[in-house]
């Protein structure tokens, strides 16, 4: 009775999000009185507990949000530049081969923008083109979401593995390397699952390469950038370097590309690329910048972070420096009044679940909840992503469903003896799926091609491969922890 009534508060949310259709905000807020109620009744409320997990919530929300804001920035002054358009002009005419079409723009271009801004615009750019290219509008949906769905762990410069490394205080390029060595394998499924959507009839070899030859370009360099540099240029700098090569390979010999783009279009992910690995990689400089703490503690309660060198400051200092160095700095103002506008309903969203989170793991809940989940025992592992998508199934977002899924992963893998690091990253690679199937982002991705009211064909192309790929990640899980890690 106790277990069930420890897991309440976030099937309460679930519910509340999947069924009644509720925002983040107002299902976190039925889902923290439910658990108020839940703590109180088991005797557990203590006159402090609501102000320091409130506390605590606060000071991880602004962690977070200082990564969001110079992301999205960055993203509206881009848009207003014409960056975007330039990309996509500029992938497009590369090849007439459909299947490289779809490669270039739901594969690369979609990880790309997954990497740079995240929160739904890869979906929202991707698929308009692809039906311009002459997709279906079903088709063109689902192939972005499904292409761009691998790197949604380390989406908008890493906001969901950072969620989790704020929450746990886990080492950032052993979360980050872990969560990518756990996505190679599905990866090959997902590339396949594009090719198969981008093309009628059966798939030919010469098709099949071509989607190994993606997922070797995507996962060679963003693994690398995950065990060296962490999560924030995971996806971003795998999108980049990977595209290249995928482009260098696959382009007949003499052509160059017809549309014109700008090197100051790249400029500010060239400044954030050199800023992290700078960060990270030099050690002196690494030591220096994270001297500085700005941190707090009341009685059990504490949070704060290193202001030098924290991600959001290094994507600020891009910007900045992008902007000023090409004559774009008329473009900065907007461009972040423009993101502190689309901040504030994330703003309450991330504070909500964060309280929810937090009061579940001080007041008890947590550890209860895990204590009834690890009687799955062996069959734990191969679960543990499907708990993550569905988290992001519900909430339409990775770090949603990582904030509210993270604690109670690390709370089983405890119970079981499980590895800490394996049972987060397995979490982190089903919250990235589960993009491919929620259906806010079904819905926000019909909306750009103008289909209403057949959200469900979008979801019949994305739910098998989006199940096939969690309970992939999750065999892979099964495997390690039966070899002891």
């Amino acid at each position: 009775m106790q277990a069930l009534l420890a897991g309440l508060p976030l099937l309460v949310v679930l519910a509340a999000m999947a069924l009644l259709k509720w925002r983040a905000a107002l299902a976190g807020a039925a889902g923290l009185a439910v658990a108020s109620a839940v703590i109180w009744w088991m005797g557990r409320f203590e006159g402090s507990l609501l102000a320091g997990v409130a506390m605590e919530a606060a000071s991880s929300t602004a962690t977070i949000l200082w990564i969001i804001l110079p992301a999205l920035a960055i993203y509206e002054l881009q848009a207003r530049v014409g960056a975007f358009d330039r990309f996509r002009q500029a992938l497009a005419q590369i090849s007439d081969d459909r299947a490289v079409q779809a490669l270039l723009i739901a594969w690369f271009f979609g990880l790309f923008m997954e990497g740079a801004a995240g929160f739904g615009t890869p979906v929202a750019l991707a698929a308009p083109l692809l039906v311009g290219l002459g997709f279906t509008p079903i088709r063109a949906v689902a192939l972005a979401l499904l292409g761009h769905a691998g790197g949604v762990s380390f989406g908008a410069v890493g906001t969901p593995a950072l969620a989790q490394i704020a929450l746990l205080d886990l080492p950032a390029t052993a979360l980050a390397g872990w969560t990518m060595l756990l996505h190679l394998i599905p990866m090959i499924l997902l590339a396949l699952a594009v090719m198969r959507l981008a093309q009628e009839g059966r798939l030919v070899w010469a098709q099949i390469r071509l989607a190994l030859l993606a997922v070797v370009c995507f996962t060679l360099p963003a693994t690398a950038l995950a065990w060296l540099t962490g999560p924030e240029l995971t996806t971003l700098g795998g999108a980049l370097l990977g595209g290249a090569l995928f482009v260098a390979v696959i382009r007949p010999k003499g052509t160059q590309p017809r549309a014109e783009w700008q090197l100051a279009d790249l400029l500010p992910y060239m400044l954030i690329l050199v800023l992290v690995l700078l960060t990270r990689l030099a050690a002196p400089v690494q030591t220096a910048l994270s001297e500085l703490w700005l941190g707090w503690s009341w009685r059990d309660y504490s949070g704060g972070l290193a202001p030098l060198y924290h991600p959001g400051t290094l994507l600020l200092l891009g910007l900045v420096l992008a902007a000023s160095l090409t004559a774009r700095r008329a473009a900065l103002g907007p461009a972040l009044r423009a993101a502190l506008r689309r901040l504030a309903p994330v703003a309450l969203a991330l504070f909500v679940m964060l309280v929810l989170a937090r009061l579940m793991v001080h007041g008890g809940l947590i550890a209860q909840a895990a204590d009834a989940a690890a009687q799955a025992g062996v069959f734990w592992p191969i679960l543990a992503p499907l708990i993550g998508a569905l988290g992001t199934f519900v909430s339409g977002s990775a770090t949603a469903s990582n904030i509210l899924f993270t604690e109670f992963q690390a709370a089983t893998a405890r119970s079981l003896d499980l590895s800490l690091l394996l049972m987060a990253a397995a979490q982190g690679v089903g919250a990235a799926i589960g993009n491919a199937i929620a259906p806010h982002n079904i819905i926000a991705g019909t909306a750009t091609v103008g289909l209403t009211g057949r959200d469900g064909e979008v979801l019949q192309h994305t739910l098998v491969p989006a199940l096939a790929y969690a309970l992939c990640a999750g065999g892979i899980v099964t495997m390690l922890v039966a070899w002891g890690l």
